[in-house]
């Protein structure tokens, strides 16, 4: 008897966005897991149609199924305020983007999903319909209760982020002995169970250009980041830093270490999506239940045109099953398990 299919619970993100086509271009290939849409049926057979691919959409009833035929979705149905225009968010539509994102959170949580794999959404789209929104991993950890690490991996480079959607101006304030040092441990034990590193090497960037210049510009090192280096390294972590941000992604220092911890959004993810942009997936580390995405966003200006690429969806779909298949099997205990020397193929751990 075959296996069962692992359950990913995919969201559509925001509805006149890339994201409804690049569900129906997941669903086109022989991926082998029960693929289950939630959202507005309507709005996948239009994105369908805009693709000039066919979709067969079958309500969801929660059986386990052990082959997936191309081309068919699972669906649970959460409609639509008002119909799509694509290109132009519509505020209306705020609530069903959340409510998508609500059952895709809770029903991991209940065990109805082995994985949740979201498409983009507009922040803005949601802030202008008057509900406070940061983005997806401000909101899984919310529903969670939990504390989180945002992490974007590509096949060459692991980078995680001490802050994420916040003005530049707020980062300094944001960069604590505590919250870096809650954020390198999530960090630490997430790399150990779900990637199965025995020992992460994990290279921490100073805030300040050449990690503050012994103070000169700059004290947020001298003061924060190496006393709290330290204290981590005699908890048995392998830390590199902090390390000047500008030398630090040079071959010669990616072969040291498993993942970088950077400060702020755009000081490492830059790097990571020039070389990697259609190959890199964006990870919520430290809850209770796997979430990939992808690492762009709307494109509002591909919207409707069927032309918008798949790839970054698909390798997230892919990690995520490579993650929920680690989490079945991973019975040694960590001190057992075998170093990964680094990260490989998108099919496989990132």
């Amino acid at each position: 008897m075959n296996a069962h299919l692992p359950r990913l619970a995919v969201t559509a993100g925001e509805p006149a966005g890339i994201g409804p086509e690049l569900l129906i271009r997941l669903a086109a290939t022989p991926l082998a897991a029960t693929l289950v849409a939630i959202t507005d049926p309507a709005l996948l057979q239009r994105a369908a149609a805009r693709c000039g691919l066919h979709v067969e959409l079958i309500d969801d009833d929660g059986t386990m199924q052990s082959l997936r035929r191309p081309g068919t979705l699972r669906l649970h149905h959460v409609p639509l305020a008002v119909e799509e225009v694509p290109g132009q968010p519509d505020p209306r539509n705020a609530n069903h983007i959340l409510a998508t994102l609500n059952e895709a959170a809770d029903g991991c949580m209940a065990g109805r999903y082995a994985a949740v794999v979201t498409a983009p959404l507009q922040k803005a789209s949601i802030n202008d319909a008057g509900i406070r929104f940061s983005g997806h991993t401000e909101f899984f950890a919310e529903r969670a209760h939990a504390n989180v690490v945002m992490m974007l991996a590509s096949p060459e480079l692991r980078v995680a982020l001490a802050t994420t959607h916040l003005p530049l101006a707020a980062v300094s304030t944001a960069i604590t002995r505590e919250s870096v040092g809650r954020t390198l441990r999530i960090l630490h034990a997430e790399l150990r169970a779900k990637f199965g590193i025995a020992e992460p090497r994990i290279a921490v960037l100073g805030l300040n250009p050449h990690a503050g210049e012994a103070g000169h510009l700059g004290r947020e090192e001298i003061d924060t980041l190496i006393p709290l280096l330290d204290e981590l390294r005699g908890e048995g972590m392998q830390l590199l830093g902090p390390l000047p941000a500008d030398t630090a992604f040079v071959p010669a220092q990616r072969r040291h270490y498993d993942a970088v911890l950077a400060m702020y959004h755009d000081q490492a993810l830059p790097v990571l999506k020039s070389e990697a942009f259609d190959r890199t997936v964006n990870l919520t580390l430290g809850l209770p239940f796997i979430r990939t995405s992808v690492d762009h966003g709307t494109a509002l200006d591909l919207a409707g045109t069927g032309t918008a690429d798949p790839a970054s969806l698909i390798a997230a779909a892919r990690m995520a099953m490579e993650l929920i298949a680690r989490s079945a099997s991973f019975a040694a205990p960590l001190g057992e398990t075998v170093r990964n020397e680094g990260p490989s193929s998108p099919e496989a751990t990132p």
